[in-house]
């Protein structure tokens, strides 16, 4: 996956050498790509290494992620001996499944280079692999809070060893409701320990944890999330309710990567499906799917193969990938903070980005008020399909691709690209798609609730646009089966961590409806 890789663009000196980053460390940073600090890295990189607890203070996309692992690898790495069977030397927590990941992502290879260990513990998968990784004992381990207290529940693993505990997006967190099984897991960790928080915001009771948690702690703020980022324009489009779909798909065809929000599981389900229909190589992303759909669906952005992400305010923080040109608000966000963290999928260490809100008569009020809060002054247009700023935020030649059950031909369109109709808002059983409505196989439609049965009779295959994926022969659930419009913020949080909030389909959402329709997909 191609994750961004905060620190790689070289900045102003000191290099990470006269940081204090150890010889080894900086030759596998190198070795990734990764030549020189970000403003971050350099504010807390001296008292990180240094053994002291900091607070670090930026918005998304500023280099926090390698200003904790550096100094976490580089003190583990320092002191002699393996890790204990199920006691992790250094722990980092994380708020979502898709955050935990690429943070591992990035510390693998660093890791490596030390003779260290790493693994992620986090819900939605098997816990079996994630039992025998802690057993056979690791230096860093990356998780989200509530699987971890899960195996510490059960006694697979504890934390009296962490010598270096961080908190990363200790903000989302607590937006999410995680801040209780944060206190309960820091609890566990030695009081001794160093201790490193990384946040957007100190608000929402984050102010309380610094004060508890961190001993006479250095804080550094760079690049605040209410600072305005000079590389992202803001545009704000004003449509009419009938053309929100067509402009959507108009600039979503358009070459480059998209991300998508909206303010619902269902939402995004639902818009996803009709950009599918149109022509737009689509998948979602939202905590109604299970571990394995969104592993796929995100990969499957992140390759390219489909190049439009619909997703909830779990990818505001949730993904790290490289050059997303787009960031499109269909639903405009309820509250300030999030539409800044949902703009900061692009315009990422140090390149350019737009970010377009789509707003409705009824919406202009909330809009103004949201973007005032922000500190954002955004370009507002009255625009519909074939409108031409159209082209300008979106630059480049439309391609969709025709919808048909045999094969994808991918067509390229000057003008306004088709506004199918909505497609329905019917889910279909595990072994289709959340996003489609085509049947594979001998499978059948589960109706309304979300609830089907396969028959024995077809293949149950149903391909993704990162590869295919094999479906079961038993009932199964979708996401939209199972989240409504009025579904709580509060049933997400948990989903995320242990995927148990909402329908598990497997499926892979929007992927496989693009593939099974279109085939593997095509690069633009």
């Amino acid at each position: 996956m191609a994750a961004s890789r905060p620190g790689s663009t070289p900045s102003a000196e000191p290099g990470f050498a006269e940081l204090g980053v150890p010889a080894e460390l900086v030759s596998a940073l190198a070795e990734v790509g990764v030549h020189a600090p970000f403003p971050i890295q350099s504010a807390t990189l001296p008292d990180s290494l240094a053994g002291r607890d900091v607070l670090g203070r930026g918005r998304t996309g500023s280099g926090k992620t390698y200003a904790f692992l550096i100094p976490v690898l580089a003190r583990i790495a320092a002191v002699a001996g393996r890790p204990r069977p199920g006691r992790p030397r250094a722990l980092v927590l994380a708020p979502t499944r898709e955050l935990a990941t690429q943070i591992h992502d990035a510390a693998a290879p660093l890791a490596a280079a030390l003779g260290l260990r790493a693994t992620t513990v986090f819900g939605g998968v098997r816990p079996g692999p994630q039992v025998t990784a802690l057993k056979a004992g690791v230096d860093l381990l990356v998780a989200c809070p509530g699987r971890l207290e899960d195996h510490l529940a059960e006694g697979h693993a504890r934390l009296d060893d962490v010598a270096v505990t961080v908190l990363d997006e200790a903000d989302h967190m607590a937006d999410l409701g995680f801040l209780p099984v944060v206190r309960r897991l820091l609890d566990r960790t030695p009081p001794s320990g160093q201790r490193l928080l990384f946040s957007a915001t100190l608000d929402n009771g984050i102010d309380v944890l610094v004060r508890r948690y961190l001993t006479d702690p250095v804080t550094h703020s760079v690049d605040s999330a209410q600072s305005p980022n000079a590389a992202m324009t803001h545009h704000v489009l004003h449509v009419d309710g009938t053309h929100r779909l067509p402009v959507l798909v108009d600039l979503a065809s358009a070459p480059g990567r998209s991300l998508v929000f909206t303010r619902t599981r269902r939402g995004a389900t639902r818009l996803t499906r009709q950009l599918v229909a149109a022509g737009v190589r689509a998948v979602e992303l939202h905590g109604d799917l299970g571990q394995q759909a969104r592993t796929r669906n995100l990969t499957a952005f992140a390759e390219g193969t489909a190049p439009t992400l619909v997703a909830t305010d779990i990818a505001a923080r949730g993904i790290h990938v490289d050059d997303v040109t787009l960031v499109i608000h269909a639903d405009p966000p309820v509250e300030h903070k999030a539409y800044l963290h949902r703009s900061g999928r692009t315009a990422r260490a140090g390149a350019a980005g737009t970010v377009v809100t789509l707003m409705t008569d009824e919406q202009v009020e909330d809009v103004r008020a949201l973007t005032r809060k922000a500190g954002i002054k955004p370009t507002t247009t009255k625009a519909g399909p074939g409108h031409p700023l159209l082209a300008e935020l979106a630059p480049g030649e439309r391609v969709l691709v025709e919808v048909s059950e045999r094969a994808a031909t991918p067509r390229k369109r000057p003008g306004k690209p088709r506004a199918d109709k909505p497609v329905g808002d019917k889910s279909t059983d595990s072994g289709t798609t959340a996003a489609g409505s085509q049947r594979s196989g001998g499978q059948r439609s589960g109706g309304q609730g979300g609830r089907g049965r396969q028959r024995a009779g077809g293949s149950g295959r149903a391909g993704t646009a990162a590869g295919s994926a094999r479906t079961g022969t038993g009932s199964g659930r979708t996401g939209s089966g199972r989240s409504g419009g009025s579904t709580p913020r509060a049933a997400e949080p948990r989903a995320e961590s242990s995927g148990q909030g909402g329908g598990q389909s497997s499926s892979g959402g929007g992927a496989a409806a693009f593939s099974a329709r279109s085939g593997s997909g095509r690069r633009r």
